[in-house]
Parts: C-alpha cells; structure tokens; sequence
C-alpha cells in the first residue's frame, strides 16, 4: 500500500460526523507524531461555509479539540482527487463518490472497514448514523464510536 498522506473523511452535510471524525483523527495522529498526514473534510451534500452543528462544537469540547471556527466544505471533484484515502460515514456516501469519480473506487473506504480483515469484521451495521436533530447524547454515542475508529485507522496510517 502507497504512503497515505491525505485523507478525506466524507458524510453528508459536513456538519456532525466528518467534523467530529476529523477532529479526533488530528488529534492522534498529533499524538502518534503523524502530524504529517493531512486530514480533511467535507459533504456530499453541504453548503460551503456552513457552521457545525452547536452539539457537534460541545461534544468536541469536552473531547478537547475546538470545532468552532470549522466551516463546512461541499465535495468537489479537487477534494476527490487530491486525497490519498477517502473514508465514509455510510454506504450511501460512498455510492456518491464512485458516480461522480468513479475512478476513486480503490481509494474509498467505510471508516468501519478500513483496515479490517474479512475475518475479524464483524457482523454489525457498518454505517455510522447520522446525528443531525438529535439530542447531545446521541452525538456523544456518535463521538465514542468515531473515537474508536479513527483511534484505530490513526495507528494504521
């Protein structure tokens, strides 16, 4: 596998999850000294320069990474090409990207698959639900899951 040094975290309006996951994934990778993969995100379908949601900027917070001055990115063909890895919330996002860029297949991946033998997956949903409308705690139970993924993905890179 090539050297990864730039990853796109994609869902759909750039708001909650790919905020959060971006956050956490710098975040260890800071950690794990890796600071020099780049990390990006954006939205299948997000408006440019949106703010993240208030939940997503509180629960990232507490998880000491500040999300507030973060605005959304709507997906562009130059996102697409410029990144090394692509992980997405859902299948749905992933679908998305191969009918635009149907050349990024091999470079896309769900953030609960990458670097996961057949064997050792489990049998559990691999889309990661989307928060928006909901209340802080389930954009805390999002958090937790995100934490555990890119804690993995970051050892990985």
């Amino acid at each position: 596998m090539k050297k990864i040094k730039s990853v796109l975290l994609v869902c759909t309006g750039n708001s909650c999850r790919s905020i959060m996951a971006e956050g956490i994934l710098k975040k260890y990778l800071k950690e794990l000294g890796k600071d020099d993969i780049e990390v990006t995100s954006a939205g299948v379908h997000a408006i440019d320069g949106a703010r993240p949601t208030r939940e997503t900027i509180e629960v990232m917070k507490k998880e000491g990474v500040d999300v507030s001055g973060f605005r959304s990115k709507a997906l562009s063909d130059e996102l697409i090409k410029k990144a090394d890895l692509i992980l997405v919330m859902t299948t749905y996002h992933m679908d998305e990207i191969i009918a635009r860029s149907p050349d990024a297949a091999s470079k896309i991946h769900m953030v609960k698959q990458f670097g996961i033998n057949r064997e050792e997956q489990a049998c559990e949903d691999l889309d990661i639900a989307d928060p928006i409308g909901m209340d802080e705690s389930f954009y805390e139970e999002i958090l937790s899951v995100l934490r555990k993924e890119m804690g993995r993905i970051a050892r990985i890179l």
